[in-house]
């Protein structure tokens, strides 16, 4: 476990997501943040907050654990498993897809993150719980692995 108060407000803040995160974005981000995740790359605060707020309002539950934690400098990495419900993937039930995210802090001693980079499959996220492509992706797996 860290002890280090940046990390572990970012960590704190993904375990309680929901609906409501837009409004306490800038606790944990600055207003220049840059995001990017396999699907997404986004830049500043306001654009970070519209992207939650598009991206939540349909989400039914999502909540991360966190596992490792390593920082060193303004630099620091954590591996998470995200359990995210929708109606639209699954059939809505719960998907589990493990993760990490890089984290760069800013040098100013806010304890706030200037850049972060998640790391996941999005296959596994996304594409192979849609109706039509999620049976196509099944296929193509079950053809490579026999």
């Amino acid at each position: 476990m860290s002890h280090d108060p940046a990390l572990e407000a970012f960590c704190a803040f993904y375990k309680k997501l929901d609906k409501n995160c837009t409004e306490k974005l800038y606790r944990i981000y600055t207003q220049d943040v840059e995001f990017v995740d396999p699907l997404h790359r986004i830049n500043g605060l306001p654009a970070l907050e519209g992207y939650f707020r598009t991206l939540y309002e349909n989400v039914t539950a999502c909540r991360f654990d966190f596992h490792d934690r390593l920082r060193q400098g303004d630099h620091a990495f954590v591996t998470w498993t995200m359990h995210l419900a929708h109606p639209r993937l699954a059939g809505g039930k719960e998907i589990s897809v493990e993760g990490g995210s890089h984290l760069v802090f800013a040098g100013d001693g806010s304890g706030r993150a200037r850049r972060h980079q998640d790391y996941f499959d999005a296959g596994a996220l996304l594409y192979e719980h849609l109706p039509v492509i999620g049976r196509l992706i099944g296929a193509i797996k079950r053809r490579a692995g026999g």
